[in-house]
């Protein structure tokens, strides 16, 4: 009777041990690992409840900003040309807004500078029109003031000309106050 029981109470811890085993399941992409108290080692932090049955897959704040970001080309390669026509309707996705914004950039024709890169960063409002003017975050290092001032009334005036953009309703909501980063760069041949 004894040798019944023991085998029994062992079949029970081996189907339990099994379906722990089972249920195991790495709920986090890309390698990492969720915390835990005995870790000693950099793990990401889950948002789950002890009293949560079954396996345990955390929300993990990945590391993309709220920021929506673009680069826009003066020569945009073979396969990107299409990416640079003026849609024909009001813009309704992140992507018609992004063709829109290629569209509008005219590179300054006096005092070029090959290889220059610029970023600027706005919001739009719900009507389409910028919240204050495009600050700058980036310009190529080791460019003189004035070429630089010359891209940024460039960038600035190619925004103009785009204003009021044309927003439906639901992108407008949705963009309004969102920051945009755009980083021009002329890559133009010039001098050749």
């Amino acid at each position: 009777m004894w040798r019944g029981i023991l085998v029994f109470l062992l079949l029970m811890i081996s189907t339990v041990a099994a379906d722990a085993q089972r249920r195991q399941i790495n709920p986090i992409p890309f390698a990492h690992e969720p915390c835990s108290v005995l870790d000693g080692q950099p793990c990401t932090p889950s948002y789950c409840s002890p009293l949560e049955p079954g396996p345990c897959i955390p929300e993990i704040d990945y590391p993309y900003g709220q920021n929506l970001q673009l680069t826009i080309e003066t020569v945009p390669s073979e396969a990107d040309r299409a990416k640079y026509q003026k849609p024909d309707h009001d813009l309704d996705t992140i992507g018609d807004l992004f063709a829109e914004l290629r569209s509008c950039w005219s590179p300054p024709s006096d005092n070029p500078r090959a290889g220059m890169q610029m970023s600027v960063r706005f919001s739009f409002n719900r009507a389409g029109g910028l919240i204050g003017p495009p600050r700058l975050t980036f310009a190529t290092p080791g460019v003189p003031a004035d070429t630089r001032t010359t891209y940024l009334d460039a960038i600035n005036s190619s925004l103009k000309a785009c204003l009021p953009l044309k927003f439906t309703g639901g992108l407008g909501g949705a963009l309004a106050g969102r920051p945009i980063a755009i980083r021009y760069v002329d890559n133009r041949e010039l001098g050749k």
